[in-house]
């Protein structure tokens, strides 16, 4: 069974049947209908990140520091003495008690850089994209904030009154100040808030965030 596919812009559907009368074959309406509706099975995860800088950095470092350490004790088996620098921390490790600062500030940042690679290794990462609700069990698809806010801008934008809006989308909630230049502005927060509902609906988002409508009256220019 091949992998799920992953789509990262606009929803669309990755993977379709096409039924028996062509590309608009009941089988397709039917996964359409289903896509839109949320009643496809499974359940819609966040996307992971590969990570892939952090490992780089961190795979850097281990090589650079263990080569250099191999070095130098094949030259101490070689008949050469040890480099300066680890004659000078075999010192150091030898002669400063465990309560020393410099000891406690090492082993403080040893363990932030610990506890920093175990986040990125327990979290998906990826906060970016907004996972879509699953047509089918084989279908994978997510949504980019900045295309989802580009999307909902747009409907919002629709709204007689409104002359122009900023949308801001995070995972959790959708915020919308939008300046209207004419109409009551409770009517236009109104038919904001109906507009920014019916976008969220059709873009199939897995988890619907909350909405957020601030409506100002346009300045003079």
């Amino acid at each position: 069974m091949s992998e799920p596919d992953t789509t990262r812009r606009l929803p669309t559907l990755e993977k379709t049947e096409r039924g028996p009368g062509g590309p608009d074959g009941p089988e397709q309406s039917a996964s359409a209908a289903a896509y839109t509706s949320g009643a496809g099975s499974g359940r819609a995860g966040r996307f992971w990140s590969a990570r892939r800088l952090p490992a780089a950095l961190v795979a850097l470092v281990l090589l650079a520091v263990a080569g250099l350490f191999l070095y130098d004790v094949a030259a101490v088996r070689a008949g050469q003495s040890a480099m300066a620098w680890r004659r000078r921390l075999a010192d150091e490790l030898a002669s400063r008690p465990l309560e020393d600062p410099w000891v406690l500030a090492a082993a403080a940042l040893a363990m932030a850089l610990g506890l920093w690679l175990l986040v990125l290794a327990v979290t998906p990462g990826l906060r970016g994209v907004l996972p879509m609700r699953p047509a089918t069990p084989a279908t994978r698809a997510g949504l980019d904030r900045s295309a989802a806010a580009l999307v909902l801008r747009d409907r919002v934008m629709e709204v007689p009154g409104v002359q122009s809006v900023r949308i801001k989308v995070s995972r959790r909630k959708v915020k919308a100040r939008a300046f209207a230049h004419f109409r009551e502005l409770d009517e236009v927060r109104g038919d904001v808030d109906a507009a920014l509902a019916d976008g969220l609906d059709r873009l199939g988002l897995a988890r619907p965030p909350g909405m957020s409508v601030h409506v100002r009256r346009a300045g003079k220019r």
